[in-house]
């Protein structure tokens, strides 16, 4: 994408500096505890959630709880089945949770968890699919937070894609923020790119997408480009959100960079990301993050 395109879709996407300056956490003083709260159909969240959270207790010395959704039924972990996530009473002591589901129907003691973390005050971090975390049917009372979870909390809803067939380029829109600090200016996702405009709320776009035919960067774009990443506020806390999130897009290290120096700023600590972004390396293999008991 030329410059120019960037230039009209930054003033376009781009809300007022005050709304940006709004956007303060208090900082942790203390060694973070961070919660991934896992389970979709197609991008594997509960591989690559896993991998970011041994990134941040090799590398950032941070306290990682990864949870999955399992089927009681076999006591087996199982992202097909939607309707529980076991270990969300670790919410209560998180300070900072990465929810990355998809069409979840959870049992309302567990969205509640859920939605008192995210009522209270605290900062919260989303991955593409988390436009669309649950789906209840239309006459559950939970149904409200189909669309309401994205639009409200992160920004967005479901909306729509580009299709299955194409892949996305990625190009720094504010490349002053602590959250592109590091990063390509410009990147290639496997991930098919999410209409999500207009964004709801105070969001500040940070990257743009541009949607190609295939699986490989090309000038050749198509459709309307749409942001990828933003920053925005829920009930006083900072929210950072990205629709990037295809498996394949963690083999990249400016993704690796954005949602890392995206959890670390939405705890507050952006003065812990250095000029080069967040260390990325992969941690080595080794036992996945123990779920909560």
């Amino acid at each position: 994408m030329n410059t120019t395109a960037i230039a009209t879709m930054l003033s376009i996407l781009c809300v007022s500096d005050a709304a940006g300056a709004a956007q303060e956490n208090k900082p942790i003083h203390r060694v973070p505890h961070v919660v991934f709260v896992t389970g979709d159909h197609e991008y594997r969240s509960e591989v690559t959630m896993p991998m970011v959270a041994r990134i941040f207790e090799e590398k950032h010395g941070m306290k990682c709880t990864v949870l999955y959704s399992v089927d009681p039924a076999t006591g087996r972990r199982d992202p097909q089945y939607e309707k529980n996530i076991e270990g969300l009473q670790a919410l209560k002591t998180a300070d900072l949770m990465v929810i990355f589901t998809r069409y979840r129907q959870l049992p309302d003691d567990q969205l509640r968890a859920i939605l008192d973390y995210v009522h209270s005050g605290r900062p919260i971090v989303g991955l593409r699919t988390s436009t669309h975390a649950f789906r209840f049917p239309p006459d559950n009372y939970n149904s409200k937070w189909n669309d309401g979870f994205g639009y409200e909390v992160l920004g967005q809803k479901w909306i729509s894609h580009h299709g299955h067939d194409s892949s996305t380029n990625v190009d720094v829109m504010l490349k002053d923020h602590p959250i592109t600090r590091g990063l390509a200016p410009r990147f290639h996702c496997a991930s098919w790119l999410y209409n999500v405009m207009p964004l709801h709320g105070d969001c500040v776009p940070l990257a743009l997408g541009a949607a190609v035919k295939g699986d490989q960067p090309s000038d050749q774009i198509f459709g309307t480009p749409n942001p990828v990443a933003w920053t925005k506020t829920y009930n006083g806390a900072r929210a950072f959100c990205t629709t990037l999130g295809h498996p394949k897009d963690f083999d990249n290290e400016s993704m690796r960079r954005l949602l890392v120096n995206g959890i670390y700023w939405a705890l507050g600590m952006e003065d812990r990301i250095p000029p080069q972004g967040a260390n990325v390396s992969l941690a080595p293999q080794g036992p996945s993050t123990k779920p909560a008991p």
